[in-house]
Order: C-alpha cells, then sequence, then structure tokens
C-alpha cells in the first residue's frame, strides 16, 4: 500500500501544479491538431496557467476536502485543480475589463494578442483583435475548468454531488464581475455597497466556494463542514480582497505585477476609496475628483492621493479590518469537525491571504 505523504502546504501545491501540466499539455495537443493557427492559443494558455500562479483556490479545494479526514488521491486532486482554471478566465477578463495592460509583470493577454496581430501585419484593429482573443481564451479556461473535473477520474457520484457548488461558484464570480463594473459607471462613494462586490467578485469565490467544493466532492459525510467553512471563508474573503485593495494603491510593482497606483489611474471603486471619501475634507475631495481614475496619472500625483489616503486614516482603518476579520476566520476552524491537519493548514492560508505582499 502507498504510503500517505504529509499533508503541507508545499506538497499540496506540487501536486496541483503536475496536475494542471498533465492536463494542458493533453488538451494543448487536441487544440493544436485543429490548426496551426490556434498554436499562438494553446502556448498563451499554458504560459498563463503555468509560469506562475499561487494555486490558491485549489489550495484551498484540497483543504476542503482534507477537512473530511478523507485522503487525497491523485483523482481528487486533478478535480480539485480545476479551480484554478476558472481563476484564470477570470483573470484574463478581469484584464480586459480593466483594460490592464500587465499581469504578473508580463503583458496581458489581450496585449499579447494585439502585440502578435502587430507583428504578423494583420488587417484590422490590432487592439479589437487582441481583446477578441482574450474574451475567446478566457471562454476557454472555463471551459477547460469543467472538462478538467469531468475527466479526473473521480467517481461520477461525487462529481454529480459537487456540481451545484462548482456552478454555484461561476455564477457568483460573474455577478460579483458584474456588480463591479456597475459600481464604477455609478462613480459611488459608499462602503457598504464597495463591501459587496468585494465579498462576491472575489471573497465569496476565492476562499468560500473552494472549501464547499472540496467538502462536496468527499465520499464521507460532509454536512456539518459547510458552515464552519462559510463562518472561516466569509471574513476571510473580505479581508483578502482589502488587502487587495492596499496592493492596488499602495503596492510595489516588482512584487504585484502591476504598476504603482494601478487601482487609482483605472478608478477602482473600491472600499478602500469609499472609506477615504468618507473620512476626507472638501479641499480633499477636490483633489480626489481631479486626479481619482485619469489614466496619464503620473508617480507625483499617484503620491499626492496616496498621502490623502493615509492623511484620512482610511489605510490605517482597512488595517484593522483586516486583521478582525482574519481573527474571526481563524476563531471559526477551531472546531473539532475539521480535521486537525486541515485546521493548521486552514490557519496558515489565512495568514498568507491577508498578509502577501503580491
Amino acid at each position: 500500500m502507498e504510503s500517505r505523504e504529509p499533508l503541507t502546504l508545499t506538497a499540496l501545491r506540487g501536486r496541483i501544479n503536475q496536475a494542471l501540466e498533465a492536463f494542458i499539455e493533453a488538451d494543448n495537443h487536441y487544440l493544436t491538431e485543429i490548426g496551426p493557427e490556434l498554436v499562438p492559443v494553446a502556448e498563451a494558455l499554458k504560459g498563463f496557467l503555468l509560469d506562475s500562479g499561487k494555486r490558491f483556490r485549489p489550495l484551498l479545494a484540497a483543504i476542503g476536502y482534507a477537512g473530511s479526514g478523507a485522503e487525497l488521491s491523485p483523482e481528487l486532486i486533478r478535480a480539485l485543480s480545476s479551480v484554478e482554471l476558472i481563476h484564470v478566465c477570470a483573470l484574463i477578463h478581469d484584464d480586459v475589463m480593466d483594460a490592464s495592460d500587465t499581469r504578473r509583470g508580463a503583458p496581458a493577454i489581450h496585449k499579447q494578442f494585439e502585440n502578435l496581430h502587430n507583428q504578423q501585419e494583420l488587417s484590422g484593429s490590432a487592439s479589437q483583435y487582441g481583446i477578441a482573443s482574450a474574451i475567446l481564451l478566457g471562454d476557454l479556461a472555463l471551459v477547460w475548468a469543467s472538462k478538467m473535473l469531468h475527466e479526473s477520474g473521480v467517481p461520477a457520484e461525487q462529481i454529480v454531488a459537487s456540481l451545484p457548488i462548482f456552478d454555484e461558484m461561476q455564477v457568483e464570480l460573474m455577478a460579483g464581475q458584474y456588480l463591479d463594473i456597475h459600481e464604477q459607471a455609478l462613480a459611488s462613494s459608499n462602503v457598504e455597497r464597495s463591501l459587496k462586490v468585494a465579498r462576491y467578485k472575489s471573497g465569496k469565490y476565492s476562499i468560500e466556494r473552494p472549501l464547499h467544493f472540496g467538502a462536496s466532492l468527499s465520499p464521507k459525510n460532509t454536512s456539518a463542514l459547510y458552515p464552519i467553512y462559510s463562518a472561516y471563508g466569509l471574513p476571510l474573503g473580505e479581508a483578502f480582497q482589502l488587502r487587495d485593495d492596499l496592493l492596488g494603491v499602495f503596492g510595489d510593482s516588482a512584487e504585484t505585477g502591476k504598476p504603482t497606483g494601478d487601482d487609482l489611474r483605472e478608478g477602482k471603486r473600491t472600499v478602500l476609496m469609499a472609506m477615504t471619501h468618507e473620512r476626507s475634507s472638501l479641499s480633499q475631495r477636490a483633489i480626489i475628483k481631479e486626479l481619482f481614475g485619469r489614466p496619464d496619472l503620473d508617480s507625483d500625483q499617484i503620491k499626492e492621493l496616496q498621502a490623502i489616503i493615509l492623511e484620512t486614516g482610511a489605510a490605517a482603518h482597512l488595517e484593522e479590518l483586516i486583521s478582525h476579520l482574519t481573527q474571526q476566520a481563524i476563531t471559526a476552524i477551531d472546531n473539532p469537525v475539521i480535521d486537525i491537519t486541515a485546521q493548521e493548514l486552514l490557519h496558515q492560508m489565512a495568514i498568507i491571504a491577508t498578509k502577501r505582499s503580491a
């Protein structure tokens, strides 16, 4: 009988990476057989998926499964890893919606294909070609997520049991993305509305639903795990997104892979900016109105906006809220229903989610 591998984040990440690499190699082979024109598609998706990524969501899915005490077979790892492809879809489409030119320090997918259009001197709009290609690649990643789950080798009854949550996760992701673009169009500065966007755009699909998905694939009775995972995942999911808010304004571009202050140029209606607006003076609001959302902001203007955010105390208050939400999540998993090793891994994930610099 094969010895059971110690359950650590490093070991799990390695197994997830192997599963993703094997899947994309096989499906890219089929894709390129359709025609040589699809070689850039295959290469771009492979690079986007494998060159980087913390595997945050499949790690949580694996821990959610392990919390039931069931053993993680290679088939289960393949099934659980499928959620990373949902994330790939979200990132590719998000860069199009935000008109972000970079991702992880490299050109975003739509910019890669815009560049390809220019290099090959194709006809028509290079920009539109890039956007259309990115939409299609994001769609393909979403299709592949389902394909990886269905072809994982996990017994059919376990897959069927997981589908309501797998599907719900994708619906909530779309809903959160729409709430985000709608909030931008409203140009509102409401903390509660911004928190709702954070909850659905990132929080639920990044933490709560992957945990639920993992539990749903377990052959054991996991009904008692769902409310515990929600009590952990919802506050931690919000804290996770709030950390993103701070990184989008103050993050080091060398670590985040995005230009410093990118959220200020894009005019993102985050919780951080809503809190800043609530606390700002009339003169500070005038500066925010003049500069916030201007794509041509220079470094001095970014520093001016950063200074206002700090002066109002919004950044400090957000840090306090992140700490409070994180502690709330950690307290929730102090429960004997969850396998003790999974409890420790969830504690580690809480720290990773909220203390990260990129």
